[in-house]
């Protein structure tokens, strides 16, 4: 018999064989990688696209982010390492029905976030944060209350993550401690964030997901498609052979018949709408979901996050019901647990039934995968805390460019009002006075001043001081110069807070630790805080009649209701809230907890909007008109659509940027195209596949060998989407463009005579 099984049986813990410096090498290993591969973006992005390295770029990754990458990114953030743990701790627990629920409560939740992201992307374009939104909407005091819960949604779902690749890497690394661990996980995760940014995420996210998708079909194989005779004689190989023994192996009570192979299982079912109403708080208020959002055009958009609902359902379902039902095979033939309970929720199903089956190469694969899996989404959430406290935080309270501005009708360069179209009333002053406050600066890419700067920056430095100690020249554009400034001051501030971000994680991380929370509790936890600002912040982007009375009370009467009535039903258990890790985390108390703090939340923001509202001062047009003044100045966001709207023109030209009507109009076939595939996969999903499974009470081998077929099929087609269609599409894309640049070089060689106006030539650079 296997010298792994023989040692998991007697000590009734998982044991493992990586050596620590083996594992610290292969860590630093992928953290090296991780940062060339982040270089190479960089040099892409600046050789092949002409990306200006600025703040922007840093957060929103030039805005052009194709499908397949979008999903990528999208599959790569949902997979924290609780997708692998989790999901088979809840198939240990309730069976099939686990695996399944786990998968489609979540993939829900992205569907329904493709919705959203259309909106945002159409009503306020220039966005970098979901937090701006509201700060233009409904002012000060609404912001701050919502970063901080945003702030709060990102520490717990950087928690969730830490906490899961904590307790993996301890328990399958040799003589690993708790704070090694996490000063590993630290440096994964800051290693190439630093470098290239949120686009360097899409690249590494690539590499990553194709690698666990890798990593997932080889053990899986060896589960289900290994019929070969095996030394140790374990239930597994294939269907059949593990159906022997789950048909004989108890369930938990509330399962049709005690069984792990039925879909009736109340347990499982409570478990899936906990999920799902985490979820939607974790995606809504989660500003890492909003930047992948922000980082593709609304039709690519749109269509990555239904692409990365349907492929990353593949992550939790497969792995769920690969290992889970493998754990529960194996301990039934055995005739004893392989785990204690207290391990089976610390997440350790998984690395267990990996070192069983496939030894020390389990181990590996396994290692890895949630190495892969804590790389990606700690750098998300990483950029994505850092993007909050640069844009939301130091930007409009602490080092402001102008103080005491709004910014949503006057301009950030010269304190003017701006676009009086829909900003201005003009019924309080009359046309002079109107004219003589209204903003005359020119457009960025009209301007000579900023024409002769990029062209300064941009060739052989004149002073040899400069060129030696490496200091551009300074700005001399009168008109923008000083916000260029304020721009690079913004740009080195932002590597400080990755930094400080990244080295936060440690504490944290160790302080949840010595209270001794555990994956499980804060899984299930993490909604009730956070969900009473779903509905808000869905409404900020798509009801025009929300105030900020009703956004504030919303947000905080959901709070303190979800939270107390999660307190209230977990005292009524035996030992009350002194017993309060256990009696907490118990299934009713937090469904119930994030169900009235979702449902409270969205239901008096409605009430309390609709009875503040001043209808006749209401004007729609002119609340989403002022989401779309939300922009850098450097960077109008009409240059991104200059494919679909046209590019302003030359020096003569007028700056006239997309209206709200015109926004509509374009991306109106994508939303009601996505608008339906959401709810219509949601609705499938959620309520046809398992109404379709109830007539099956429990399944027979025929039955199961089906399901498991079904499994593996969504399995390789997942990863062969997710794998072959972002190199595709990304490699066309950098040809394409390759291609373009060279035809351009060729007619600008042959017009090299003709005299080039100076924003022609600084035009040319957001081509």
């Amino acid at each position: 018999m296997d010298e792994g099984l023989k040692n998991i049986r007697k000590t009734g813990t998982v044991t493992s064989s990586i050596e620590l410096r083996n594992a610290v090498l292969l860590i630093v290993g992928f953290g090296l990688i991780s940062m060339i591969i982040a270089a190479v973006f960089r040099y892409v992005r600046k050789t092949v696209f002409h990306d200006k390295s600025n703040l922007d770029t840093t957060f929103d990754a030039g805005g052009k982010v194709s499908i397949g990458l979008t999903a990528t990114t999208l599959v790569s953030q949902m997979t924290w390492a609780a997708s692998f743990m989790q999901s088979v701790t809840v198939a240990v627990q309730y069976g099939i029905s686990g695996a399944f629920w786990y998968g489609a409560s979540v993939s829900c939740g992205i569907f329904l976030f493709a919705i959203l992201s259309i909106h945002l992307k159409t009503k306020s374009p220039g966005a970098k944060t979901f937090l701006q939104v509201i700060r233009v909407r409904f002012g000060k005091a609404t912001h701050i209350v919502f970063c901080v819960f945003a702030g709060i949604t990102n520490i717990l779902v950087t928690l969730t993550l830490l906490l899961a690749g904590s307790a993996l890497l301890e328990s399958l690394i040799l003589d690993m401690s708790i704070e090694l661990a996490c000063m590993l996980m630290a440096f994964v995760i800051g290693s190439y964030t630093l470098i290239g940014g949120l686009g360097a995420t899409f690249y590494v996210s690539y590499v990553n997901t194709s690698l666990v998708f890798c990593f997932m079909i080889v053990l899986i194989k060896d589960v289900f498609l290994n019929d070969s005779t095996r030394e140790d004689d374990l239930p597994i190989g294939s269907a059949d052979k593990m159906f022997v023994h789950l048909i004989n192996a108890t369930g938990p009570v509330g399962n049709y018949n005690e069984s792990f192979l039925t879909m009736l299982s109340p347990g499982s079912l409570m478990f899936g709408i906990t999920v799902a109403l985490l979820t939607g708080g974790a995606v809504v208020c989660d500003q890492s979901f909003w930047q992948s959002s922000i980082a593709a055009k609304p039709s690519h958009g749109v269509w990555g996050f239904v692409a990365a609902g349907l492929t990353w359902f593949a992550i939790p379902f497969v792995m769920a019901t690969t290992f889970g039902l493998a754990y529960i095979a194996i301990e039934e033939a055995q005739g004893e647990p392989l785990l204690s309970q207290t391990d089976v929720f610390r997440g350790l199903a998984l690395p267990r039934v990996a070192q069983i089956l496939l030894g020390t190469t389990g181990e590996y694969l396994t290692f890895l995968m949630v190495l892969m899996a804590i790389m990606s989404t700690g750098s998300a959430e990483v950029i994505a805390v850092s993007s909050l406290i640069v844009y939301d935080i130091y930007q409009p309270y602490v080092n402001p460019f102008r103080k005491q501005l709004d910014e949503s009708i006057r301009c950030l360069l010269c304190g003017k009002m701006k676009f009086s179209d829909v900003s201005y009333n003009d019924q309080r002053t009359n046309e002079d006075q109107r004219m003589r406050n209204e903003c005359k600066c020119q457009p960025v890419f009209q301007c000579s001043g900023c024409a002769n700067d990029e062209d300064s920056r941009h060739t052989p430095r004149k002073s040899k001081l400069n060129e030696i100690i490496g200091v551009p020249p300074p700005y001399s554009c009168k008109e923008h110069g000083r916000y260029h400034e304020y721009q690079d001051h913004l740009i080195t501030y932002k590597n400080f807070c990755i930094i400080w971000v990244t080295t936060c994680t440690i504490p944290l991380v160790l302080c949840a630790n010595w209270i001794g929370l555990d994956l499980a509790w804060v899984f299930l936890a993490i909604g009730i805080p956070i969900n009473c600002a779903t509905v808000p912040v869905i409404l900020s982007v798509t009801w025009s009649k929300a105030t900020y009375q009703g956004m504030i009370s919303g947000v905080v009467c959901g709070c303190v209701c979800g939270i107390s009535v999660w307190l209230i039903i977990s005292s009524t258990y035996e030992g009350g809230l002194a017993d309060f890790l256990k009696n907490t985390g118990r299934p009713i108390p937090t469904l119930v907890g994030s169900g009235v703090s979702m449902l409270m939340g969205g239901l008096v923001c409605i009430v309390v909007s609709i009875c503040t509202l001043n209808r006749e001062l209401h004007n729609e047009e002119q609340v989403w008109g002022k989401l779309q003044n939300i922009e850098n100045p450097l960077h109008p966001w009409a240059m991104t659509y200059a494919h679909e709207f046209g590019k302003p023109k030359g020096e003569t030209g007028v700056y006239e940027r997309p209206t709200q009507k015109e926004l509509r109009k374009q991306y109106k076939k994508p939303f009601i195209i996505v608008t339906v595939s959401a709810i219509g996969l949601s609705i499938g999903f959620f309520i046809i596949w398992p109404a379709v499974m109830l007539p099956i009470k429990v399944m027979n081998q025929d039955q199961f060998r089906h399901w498991i077929n079904l499994t593996l099929t969504y399995a390789f087609i997942a990863a062969a989407f997710i794998i072959i269609v972002p190199l595709v599409q990304e490699i066309y894309s950098i040809v394409s463009k390759a291609r373009h640049n060279k035809k351009k070089k060729v007619h600008l060689s042959k017009n090299k005579h003709d005299i080039e106006s100076p924003s022609t030539a600084f035009l040319r650079h957001f081509d």
